[in-house]
């Protein structure tokens, strides 16, 4: 499934949820009052607890994700609110030195390995161009916000905190390489890659109704137990910016 038909899906189911709802119009730059946040995060995806040869490329392990949450107040204007959730997570890791993830045929089933491109796709996939794996999964975000200002939930400042467990539903590594002859070849491979099929940590978000910081961090590993490269037990560490939607 393509990225933007999913995304496209998730709005659409989003409006549909408030299609009841009655118009009307917040005092915040006249956009729609509607319970609830559509979140588009961006940022960075770095892995905690790795071994020194799992490197990863900064800029290119990146982090989109898009969250619909919905609010239910906690009390009369006590500022405090409970904020379930549901969206997708689509992550990239980039490995240093043209590195890739390859099955390990040494180790349990659905095992991988860190090895060189060339080692995959022979001696001529020297001149990479891209070189990504790619972390898709569905997310429950739940969160509890504190609302400074208790008169109006759409404005001012909020804090969050809060956790999220992910599906993972899909896995590959994306490269893209110049051969010998002057072709571009480009190569998706679709894997299980010893990745842990369920994700789960806590995360926090800091700013106004419409623009927010915000970080996650993995409390469960992102590969299995021993099915990694290196053995690795690392776990995920996201952090970015947010925008919300309405």
């Amino acid at each position: 499934m393509k990225r933007l038909s999913i995304i496209s899906f998730i709005l659409l189911i989003t409006f549909q949820l408030q299609a009841q709802e009655e118009e009307r119009t917040s005092i915040i730059g006249g956009r729609p009052n509607i319970t609830g946040d559509l979140f588009l995060d961006f940022g960075f995806n770095m892995l905690n607890n790795r071994p020194d040869d799992l490197n990863t490329r900064f800029i290119a392990s990146r982090v989109f994700n898009v969250y619909y949450q919905t609010q239910i107040n906690i009390g009369e204007k006590t500022g405090f609110t409970f904020n379930p959730g549901i969206g997708l997570g689509l992550e990239k890791l980039a490995f240093k030195d043209e590195m890739t993830l390859t099955s390990d045929p040494d180790k349990a089933v659905n095992s991988s390995m860190l090895v060189p491109i060339t080692d995959v796709y022979g001696q001529d996939a020297t001149s990479v161009s891209t070189n990504t794996m790619a972390l898709n999964y569905f997310d429950i975000p739940l969160e509890f916000r504190y609302h400074v200002n208790h008169d109006d939930y759409n404005s001012g400042m909020r804090v969050a905190v809060g956790g999220k467990i992910g599906l993972l539903y899909n896995a590959h590594s994306k490269i893209a390489y110049t051969n010998g002859d002057g072709l571009e070849q480009k190569i998706k491979n679709t894997q299980n890659y010893g990745l842990n099929p369920i994700r789960y940590g806590v995360y926090t978000r800091l700013g106004f109704p419409g623009f927010n910081i915000w970080g996650y961090y993995g409390l469960n590993g992102v590969f299995e137990g021993n099915k990694g490269p290196y053995g690795t037990e690392s776990t995920q560490f996201n952090f970015g910016l947010s925008v919300a939607l309405f």
